[in-house]
Formats: C-alpha cells, sequence, structure tokens
C-alpha cells in the first residue's frame, strides 16, 4: 500500500479550508440579508388620494390670467387706467431692474465692463466723452428709506409694501419732458448712459411704459424721490429759440407735426403715424428766468397722462389733484423754496424741485390734465383725495441714513376733458 506523499496531504488539507471558509461566508451572507418580498399589485388597486379642496374651485391648473393692458402696478397689484400700458414685464417694455445696458452689443453691456472706444488702432478701454463720473454700481432702483422707520424698514426692505403703508408715503407726481422726443431714446439715456430711472415714460403716441413698481424708490428729482412718482413725457424741449425744434417738427397744410431723425429709425413708436401737437402755434413762457419757446405735446399724451393722473391720485390718495399755483392762481413758473417744497403734495414741475431745469416746460396744459382727470374719479375717490389734502409726507428715522444714491446729478389754457369710461381709473384689475 503506497503511502500519500506529505506534500500532497498538505495541499488537500489547504484546499478543504479554503473551501469550508467559502461555504461559511455564503452562509452568513445570506443569513444576513433581509428576506426577499414577493412583489404585489395591492397598491395598483388601493384608491388615488385626491387633492384637498381648492380654495379656488373653479380655476383649472395652468390657466392663463391675460392682462387687460390697461393697469399699471402698485405694490405687486394691478390697477386699471383705461389707456395703454407696457409692463417692463413685457415684450416691448423697459426694465429699470436690469443691470446691464440695454441697448450695448451684448460683449460691453454689463456695467462691470469697460466701454471700448474705436480707435486706428483698435478698441480701447474708456469712457464716452460726459460720462467719465460714471457710477461704478449699476442700481437704478432704491427703497424707499427716507420717509420710513426702523420697523418700517425692516418690513420692507424684502421688498414686499402693503399697499396701505405705501399710500402714506407717496404724495407727489413729478412731470418731466425727456428732451430725447422718444420713448425708447429716454429710456437708453437714462438707463445706459447715465444709471438713472423713472416709473413711466409716455411716448408721442400716448402709449404708457411703466419701468418698475411704484413701491421702489427711482433717481428722476433729487430731494423729491423718496416720496414721488416720476414720468417722462417724450418731447423735444423747450429752448431760447425754435432752432432746436426744427429737426423734429415739419409742416403740412394742418400745420406742424413731430418728425422722427432718420437717426432714430422708426424711433420705437408703438402704433407709428402722424402725431401733432395739441396747439398748431409755438407756445412761449417764462420759466426758472428764462424765456422759452415750445411745441405742446400731443393730444394722446395729454389724454393718457390724464387717466394716469386720475389713476394715481385714485390709489395714491396723498397725491393730492392739484399743483402750485402763484397768487393769482397761476402755476409757479420757478423753483419753489425748500420749506414750500416740503409741504407740497400733487403734480410738480421737475423745474419746481430744481432751478436749473425746464421741464415740462411753458406749454404744459397743467388745468387740462388736472381738470381731466378730476371728471374721471369717483366721487368717493375725489372725497378720499381731498380729505388727504394737508397731510404731506414726512422724513422719517431712516433719512439720510441707509442708501446713497449712486446717480449722477442732471447737467442739462384748458383742452378739452376726455368723456368718462369704463373702467373707471383706479380700478382694481380682475
Amino acid at each position: 500500500m503506497k503511502t500519500a506523499q506529505p506534500w500532497k496531504v498538505v495541499l488537500g488539507a489547504a484546499v478543504a479550508l479554503v473551501a469550508l471558509g467559502v461555504g461559511v461566508y455564503v452562509v452568513s451572507s445570506v443569513a444576513s440579508q433581509p428576506p426577499r418580498l414577493t412583489p404585489s399589485t395591492a397598491h395598483r388597486d388601493a384608491p388615488i388620494p385626491k387633492p384637498a379642496p381648492s380654495s379656488f374651485p373653479s380655476v383649472s391648473p395652468g390657466t392663463e390670467v391675460a392682462r387687460n393692458g390697461d393697469e399699471i402696478m402698485v405694490a405687486g397689484r394691478l390697477f386699471r387706467t383705461g389707456t395703454r400700458v407696457v409692463l417692463w414685464t413685457e415684450p416691448k417694455g423697459f426694465d429699470a431692474y436690469r443691470t446691464e445696458r440695454r441697448f450695448s452689443p451684448w460683449p460691453v453691456a454689463k456695467w462691470a465692463n469697460p466701454i471700448l472706444t474705436p480707435t486706428p488702432r483698435g478698441p480701447v478701454v474708456a469712457a464716452p466723452a460726459g460720462f467719465e463720473g460714471q457710477p461704478a454700481s449699476p442700481a437704478r432702483v432704491g427703497i424707499r428709506d427716507d420717509v420710513l422707520s426702523w420697523a418700517e424698514l425692516e418690513q420692507v426692505r424684502g421688498g414686499a409694501w402693503p399697499l396701505e403703508l405705501l399710500q402714506q408715503k407717496i404724495d407727489q407726481f413729478v412731470l418731466h419732458y425727456d428732451v430725447v422726443g422718444l420713448s425708447q431714446y429716454c429710456f437708453r439715456t437714462l438707463h445706459d448712459d447715465r444709471g438713472l430711472s423713472v416709473h413711466f415714460l409716455l411716448d408721442i403716441d400716448g402709449t404708457i411704459y411703466q419701468t418698475m413698481d411704484l413701491k421702489d424708490r427711482a433717481f428722476h428729482a433729487t430731494t423729491s424721490n423718496h416720496r414721488s412718482v416720476g414720468i417722462e413725457i417724450a418731447h423735444r424741449g423747450a429752448y431760447e429759440s425754435d432752432i432746436p425744434l426744427r429737426e423734429f417738427y415739419a409742416k403740412d397744410g394742418e400745420g406742424p407735426y413731430i418728425t422722427i431723425p432718420a437717426r432714430f429709425g422708426d424711433g420705437g413708436v408703438l402704433v407709428p403715424g402722424r402725431y401733432r401737437p395739441a396747439r398748431v402755434q409755438l407756445v412761449r413762457g417764462r420759466i426758472n428766468g428764462l424765456n422759452l419757446v415750445m411745441y405742446d405735446f400731443t393730444p394722446q399724451q395729454y389724454d393718457a397722462l390724464t387717466r394716469l393722473t386720475a389713476t394715481l391720485c385714485t390709489v395714491l390718495p396723498r397725491i393730492t389733484l392739484d399743483y402750485a399755483k402763484d397768487e393769482r392762481g397761476d402755476v409757479v413758473t420757478r423753483k419753489l423754496p425748500d420749506a414750500r417744497l416740503a409741504g407740497l403734495q400733487g403734480l410738480v414741475g421737475h423745474f419746481q424741485i430744481q432751478d436749473e431745469k425746464f421741464d415740462p416746460g411753458p406749454a404744459f396744459d397743467w388745468e387740462r390734465v388736472v381738470g381731466g382727470a378730476r371728471a374721471l374719479m369717483s366721487e368717493e375717490a375725489l372725497a378720499e383725495n381731498r380729505a388727504n389734502a394737508g397731510k404731506p409726507v414726512r422724513e422719517g428715522a431712516m433719512a439720510g441714513v441707509a442708501e446713497v444714491s449712486t446717480s449722477q446729478p442732471s447737467t442739462r389754457g384748458s383742452g378739452r376733458v376726455p368723456p368718462r369710461t369704463t373702467p373707471r381709473p383706479g380700478q382694481r384689475a380682475r
């Protein structure tokens, strides 16, 4: 009988031990795993829970809510005006909240980017002439902090204003003309070139463009920014001579009409047409010590502005339906003393705030706007408006504390009453 060789015995023992170890590992692994569950279809047969009853039972999810096309936004709420309004959220709107330049080529549109000036040797980094001191910050919108207490600031600094609070903080509607003559180019000048802003633009066709919510502070009227709503009316302006007006006006058998210089293309006017001043003749008058001449605004602008005024005086009743008058009852045509301006409510000319300003000029028909707005407002709105007279907005604890403006200082008879229409100005949008 042969005896197994020692090395074979050792090898066999090793193989047996390895096999035993593998077996133990497999058994222990299987034992440690949770038991396999048998698939069940019971959940497929169970009833699907239904959502809780909606607070809006007649609404189908995904239903679009269409604007009427005449609303303005005040503290996040929409109010009817009865005239065409384009909001900053719409395709043809102008958005003051954007930080980039709206009309610059995209590669240099960001405010932090330098402006490239072409030279014979190629583009170089430089600021355009006249704008070397351009603000470093792109902010064109601010908080109305000068009229707020510390508690009120904490309440609204996130952006959410209760309408009732805003109604206590706005009491002036400041009127400007834009000098460039077209709303699209006004926005370009304010937003892209100067870092300024305004709540509304009013074009020659009567289209109103709202660039921001009225809860926010625009930079358009220096000391009145914190308490006012501002509007830039498209107009070439008033001058000591009519020579600067000749490029923007021509005449035919019916009188003068607005012409858009070729360098402006179609001017961006939403409703193209031939638009004429409300009065045929040039209007002359004295503003802040200068004898000026200008053409009147268009009837379309007066009608739209009248409806907007009625709306603002309804929704923000501390904007009283009036304007600063002299001892004869005529509009004051010079800068107001600081004390009188501090207590002034209602419609305000830019020239009444700054002595180097002349807008809205000698042709502006104050009574046409105020009288027309009065005819459009409800008796309840007029009563509320009168009740707020003599209650001007006062500076709060935050005045001069929290915010420094990044904007640059600037260097430069009755018509028909429009008929009452539905909806009334100031009616909440539904």
